[in-house]
């Protein structure tokens, strides 16, 4: 998505930056993963597949994608790519509904999980769609196996409103107010966009 293309955000344990063809490589990486590709009911791709990828999202505008670097590994090495370790979407894909996303989240290097750089990154997203790109539905679908993830968003104030045995996954819906984006702004005060080029 053009709109997210030249900021980045800033925040107490991680900086969301746009998906560039820097990233693709190391994404890449990461896509070959079995764990992650059943966690993430995605394909495997070729690497030329990543960048044909990358450039789509970037054109379209119904994908908002931001690669979640590590904050402290960002500013001892000034490395990008050694930064990197996962990304967070949000994916305006119901015509019928301008107001609705659905949102995922993923850390891809187990060495960051639950340490939560993933709840700041879920909840900057969550800001930064609410803020800029006027969502007030949020929509998850998350592996049934996925513990972890079930629990970040259940804490958050998703909601379960379906299970598919076929898809072995659950949907989880999130409809904001008032006093949620009031209480967002309080959890996220470290929340600051800059340019990023």
């Amino acid at each position: 998505m053009k709109i997210n293309s030249c900021l980045k955000i800033l925040g107490d344990k991680i900086v969301l930056v746009p998906y560039k063809k820097i990233h693709v490589e190391k994404y890449h990486v990461w896509m070959q993963n079995p764990e992650l590709l059943e966690l993430t009911a995605s394909e495997p791709l070729t690497l030329k597949q990543e960048y044909e990828m990358q450039q789509s999202w970037f054109q379209d505008e119904d994908k908002c994608t931001f690669i979640i670097l590590d904050k402290k590994i960002l500013e001892d090495t000034k490395n990008e790519i050694d930064s990197m370790i996962g990304d967070v979407n949000l994916y305006l894909n119901d015509p019928d509904d301008i107001h609705g996303a659905e949102i995922e989240v993923m850390i891809a290097d187990p060495s960051h999980r639950s340490k939560g750089k993933g709840k700041e990154a879920l909840l900057f997203m969550l800001r930064y769609g609410t803020e800029a790109l006027s969502i007030t539905k949020f929509t998850a679908k998350i592996k049934m196996k996925n513990n972890t993830s079930l629990k970040l968003f259940s804490n958050i104030g998703f909601a379960e409103v379906n299970r598919s045995e076929v898809f072995l996954e659950i949907e989880m819906v999130f409809e904001s107010s008032k006093k949620w984006r009031d209480e967002l702004i309080s959890k996220t005060q470290m929340y600051k966009i800059e340019n990023y080029i």
